[in-house]
């Protein structure tokens, strides 16, 4: 053979044709919204995504399919919370991970039977919002805020949201999320009294339950008043949260845009000078990454076993300066002494508490020095200043990380303010030890480590905020006499004004009349009302049915990126607000980069909003929305060149199934997920894949045929074992939240085992539906085989794939037509203690014929072979088959006794291996009497 190998003239390898583009389908009948879609018109010949989710939605929302009173359901309860995306704009395809990995979860619950609530909500988003607005004022009135006024301002962020807030839930609908929406809720939604017969039995907005926990907490004492270092956003005028910071990291001196400064300013470099040591010509030299910080120095720190320094003097006051012992210096870095900055630095503020050193602030709320130059100003100005003192040493690179606000892009100034704070300590040690006692568990397990980090060194939490658009403080300051501002003692909590009017009255002993009070004017963190959004969508504090049914809730599914400023506070509130946890589960997914692994950024141009996923959108589309944002021209143009470098002819339409598929599949690579807009599309073509399968396999089964009431078992094992195998798989994967093994499983079982293997072997067999009679029962047997396989395969696929599911699902003819379910939505899902039929055995038979047919495959792609020059022996033999089911055929005087598998009513293989030549047999069978066998001798 390898001699006939040698002699075959070469040939020159054909071009594989490219794959043809996907037309464009449009659904054209009329149907009303809330309507069921027309089902009777034939399907179109390909696969369409704007043709098969149209109509499907509203009509899923107007039957109450997402509702948890859609029942009966039998099973139990199952509570998710929607983490409550930002008001301000647009998902981006990390919240749409969320979202299809949260809807397949609810759509699973949904059809195993339980009573399902996901519950829908939108967070206010402070900062964010009240960004986009004041933007909007100054670009089209040329206003600020404090041009209209706290009220009139307010009124214009409400009219912001009432246009621009439902954005986000449009996309939800487009994702196919299955949230009740009928329990939407704000969590700035103002407080509503609730009347019976005229009289109020209760509050059921988020913004009272804010109110309450606020009150509460501080009445006990978990939430109090302290002057504090807090990161803060002189553009702003704001304490910004540590998730609103974010950190650039330098490897060197590097020049950055600072908003307020025409000139970049230099970061990433160390300045080195001295100061002199009290009553001596000696001096002890220092380094710091923000020279003008120096102004505020109140010590040096030394090690304790570091006996060189006393006291130093400041050259530009007549401020004497400590020398502080502290093993948080390292002798061996640099000098082996540190300045220390109280007011304007973390580490120095626990220094300076620790040694009760004084607190000098520099700063204002602007970013201004006392004397009026601006803090990067005053760097050139100072570095001189010590020049001209000789006390200057040197200047070199430096990495380093720079706090940037991630709303202004300003640089975050650490700041000495009187805020209001959490005191977590307790909360923390009872969330911790939930998860070390195992009634709350976090998955995967690899996060237990930070989750435990997190708890036991947490700090107390600020939560106030000086913004306009929030949830305003329920907390008053006291006048009486000549009070100090700072003094917790003189601030009080109430609901209303009165209500903080009389406790005043009472706390100091004197009339109501002679309190004076002054509302505090910061709001809250919005993390303080996300941190109570899984009870207080149900009217906590007050009793409600849902809140009885529904909290705590099932399961918790988010980044892990926000354990500690989500679901860590959602823990500790729950637990102090309740005395319940929240949940049962957290579930904490991937984060998702670009293709290139790069994090998502606007200035990067690789933020896609999932509609232009799923829509599709040109390459000018995408630079249009660039257009439209708030980046400056120097990261527009480098964001247009990173769009067309990844996306050079836009990106395809590829549906929302595809999308949703794809982003489980993709769970699978650890901590971060690198998203190829490519591999989506090539989902897109398995949609098409599952089309047309079902469009041939309803030709196949014919306008007459009417399924069996109860699966059969016929004599088509193999993929009946493979379907149960794909129905384990799915189960298994649900409940262990491994995602990519359900995608897996059902894009294994339709592609390769269904379409590829079972579909062609039968086609033969259904095309004989009127010869005799035996051939006929055998294809009836195939028909109800094919039926099953296709009726379960979609449900199978239902809570990933709703749309594609529904619109093939609603064409197939039902078991039990008068009490079918209408909806593959709310259809049992299924479930190996029904479909119980895998063989391992089976499985490992049908493996080794196909291991056979891939090598004949093989041989014929290596030799050359064609339907019109085949080089192999080919005999017509009679063969019969005997009652212990051994194959035997008769080739002139010889018998020989073959390898013999039976797969069903297609076909009989048998293999015969010799040292020379391996023979394969393969026949039509029938159940008695001889047939034609035909015999392959490679």
């Amino acid at each position: 053979m390898e001699e006939k190998k040698k002699q075959e003239p070469k040939t020159e390898k054909k071009t594989k044709p490219e794959k043809k583009d996907l037309g464009v389908i449009t659904y054209n009948i009329p149907t009303l919204p809330g309507e069921k879609k027309d089902v009777l018109s034939p399907l179109p010949d390909s696969y369409s995504p704007q043709y098969v989710e149209a109509a499907w939605y509203s009509w899923w929302e107007k039957q109450g399919f997402f509702k948890p009173e859609y029942g009966p359901n039998p099973r139990g309860i199952f509570m998710m919370c929607i983490p409550p995306p930002n008001v301000t704009g647009s998902l981006h395809l990390g919240h749409a991970l969320t979202n299809a990995i949260q809807d397949c979860l609810t759509r699973w619950h949904r059809m195993r039977g339980e009573t399902t609530l996901w519950n829908p909500g939108c967070d206010h988003a402070g900062i964010a919002t009240q960004v986009v607005v004041e933007k909007k004022l100054m670009r089209e009135r040329g206003l600020s805020r404090h041009d209209l006024g706290r009220a009139n301002f307010i009124q214009e962020v409400w009219k912001w949201k009432n246009e621009k807030g439902d954005r986000i839930y449009h996309q939800l609908k487009k994702l196919g999320s299955s949230l009740d929406w009928d329990r939407a809720c704000f969590t700035m939604d103002p407080s509503m009294f609730v009347l019976k017969q005229n009289i109020p039995i209760g509050i059921y907005k988020l913004s009272y339950a804010v109110q309450e926990a606020f009150i509460r907490l501080h009445e006990e004492g978990v939430i109090y008043r302290s002057k504090r270092l807090v990161n803060w956003s002189c553009t702003l005028n704001s304490a910004i949260s540590d998730i609103e910071v974010d950190k650039k990291e330098l490897i060197g001196r590097t020049l950055m845009p600072v908003p307020g400064y025409k000139e970049k300013v230099e970061f990433g470099v160390l300045v080195s000078f001295a100061y002199k040591i009290e009553g001596t010509d000696e001096e002890v030299i220092v380094a710091t990454t923000r020279i003008e910080t120096m102004l505020g120095d109140t010590a040096v720190a030394v090690h304790p076993l570091d006996p060189r320094y006393q006291k130093v003097v400041h050259p530009f006051c007549d401020r004497t300066m400590p020398i502080v012992f502290d093993e948080f210096v390292d002798m061996n870095f640099g000098t082996g002494a540190v300045k220390i900055t109280p007011a304007h630095d973390h580490n120095d503020y626990e220094v300076g508490v620790r040694h009760n050193l004084a607190f000098i602030n520099i700063l204002d709320e602007n970013g201004y020095l006392i004397n009026g130059t601006k803090r990067f100003e005053a760097r050139n100005a100072v570095l001189q200043a010590l020049k001209d003192k000789g006390l200057f040493k040197e200047v070199k690179d430096n990495p380093m990380v720079v706090p940037v606000c991630s709303r202004s892009k300003d640089i975050v100034e650490p700041l000495l303010k009187p805020q209001w704070y959490v005191d977590c300590t307790d909360m923390a040690r009872q969330a911790a030890d939930a998860v070390r006692e195992g009634r709350l568990k976090i998955i995967p397990d690899h996060h237990l480590k930070t989750w435990f980090n997190w708890m036991d060194n947490i700090r107390d939490w600020c939560i106030s905020r000086q913004l306009w658009w929030g949830h305003r403080i329920p907390a008053y300051f006291i006048t009486v006499n000549d009070p100090s501002d700072t003094d917790d003692k003189y601030w009080v909590s109430g609901r209303t004004e009165e209500e903080a009017r009389d406790k005043a009255a009472k706390r100091f002993g004197v009339s109501a009349e002679k309190i004076s009070l002054r509302q505090d004017e910061d709001v809250l963190d919005t993390w303080f009302s996300s941190g109570i959004f899984p009870f207080s969508i149900f009217g906590w504090p007050n009793e409600s049915e849902d809140l009885r049914v529904f909290y705590p809730g099932t399961l918790l599914e988010t980044g892990y990126d926000i354990l500690f400023f989500w679901v860590a506070r959602m823990v500790m509130m729950g637990i102090k607000l309740t005395g319940q946890l929240p949940f049962k589960e957290v579930y904490l997914h991937a984060v998702v980069r670009d293709a290139h692994g790069r994090k998502m950024s606007k200035s990067l141009g690789n933020v896609i909003d999932p509609l232009d996923v799923i829509t599709g959108i040109s390459l000018e589309g995408l630079h249009a929305q660039l257009k439209d944002s708030n980046l400056d021209p120097v990261e527009t143009e480098r964001a247009e060149q990173g769009q067309k470098s990844d996306y050079p002819n836009g990106i395809p339409e590829c549906g929302t199934d595809a999308l949703r598929f794809a982003l489980c599949a993709y769970t699978s690579q650890g901590r971060d997920i690198n998203l190829d807009v490519n591999r989506i599309l090539g989902y897109r073509h398995f949609c098409n894949k599952l089309w047309n399968a079902v469009k041939f396999a309803m030709k196949a089964l014919g306008d007459k045929f009417v399924p069996a009431e109860k699966t059969q078992v016929g004599t088509d094992r193999w993929i009946l074992s493979r379907l149960c195998a794909a129905v384990s798989s799915c189960g298994t994967g649900f409940e262990a939240y491994d995602f990519p093994s359900i995608t897996t499983a059902i894009y294994n079982f339709w592609l390769y085992e269904l379409c590829d293997v079972y579909l062609e072997s039968v086609k033969p067999v259904l095309s004989q539906l009127d010869g005799e009679s035996a051939m006929h029962q055998e294809a009836s047997i195939c028909r109800q085989t094919l039926y099953t396989c296709l009726e379960v395969g979609l449900r199978l696929l239902s809570p990933i794939m709703p749309f594609v599911t529904e619109e093939l699902f609603q064409r197939l003819p039902r078991r039990q037509p008068y009490n079918s379910p209408p909806s593959i939505s709310v259809t049992p899902y299924p479930e190996t203690s029904e479909f119980c039929w895998h063989s391992v055995e089976v499985d490992r038979q049908m493996e080794f014929v196909m291991t056979v047919v891939r090598t004949i495959r093989s041989l014929r792609a290596d030799y050359n072979l064609t339907k019109t020059r085949a080089d192999c022996e080919c005999e017509r033999l009679q063969a019969v088959l005997s009652e212990e089911g051994s194959s035997f055929y008769h080739s002139g005087d010889r018998t020989e006794n073959l390898q013999a598998f039976d797969f069903g009513p297609f076909v009989r293989w048998a293999t015969k291996q010799s040292e020379v030549q391996c023979s394969v047999w393969l026949r039509c069978c029938e159940r008695s009497g001889p047939v034609g066998m035909m015999v392959f001798r490679l």
